[in-house]
């Protein structure tokens, strides 16, 4: 009986001769002699063949976060496009700080925000940078 899912694919075999001497224990006989322990797993690797090369079928729309969504013109000035994934908005935001060097000196992990980052991150000077995913959630539309 065979169960397949993805790249594995267990089987359920009647259990081999073992490899060791024949010089066995007699308790590991008697557990050979259990109608459960006749049974075994064994796990092997198939080959994707079929869905390495993408087809038009196979195609996934992206969703959730990784889905296109428009932004506010605020959001625009900083990422540049009208509809962008949350995902590379985040990108775009850490590179504008990390282009115009917006990061504290002392403690790396806050922002020094300027007039543009204000707009998005709700007129705040300072943005630790755990509270940025937050911040520009409201500015997908």
């Amino acid at each position: 009986m065979a169960v397949s899912s993805g790249t594995f694919s267990i089987f359920l075999c009647i259990k081999t001769p073992s490899l060791r001497n024949a010089s066995t224990p007699h308790s590991s006989l008697r557990l050979a002699s259990h109608p459960a322990a006749k049974l075994r797993l064994v796990r092997a690797v198939t080959s994707a063949t079929e869905s390495s090369e993408p087809t038009a079928t196979n195609k996934r729309v992206p969703r959730g976060i990784m889905k296109p969504r428009p932004v506010t013109p605020e959001m625009q000035d900083i990422v540049g496009l009208p509809e962008i994934p949350r995902t590379q908005a985040l990108k775009r935001i850490w590179a504008y700080i990390k282009e115009h060097d917006l990061q504290d000196p002392q403690n790396k992990r806050e922002i020094l925000c300027d007039e543009k980052l204000k707009k998005i991150f709700e007129g705040k000077d300072r943005v630790g940078f755990l509270e940025i995913a937050k911040l520009i959630g409201p500015h997908f539309l």
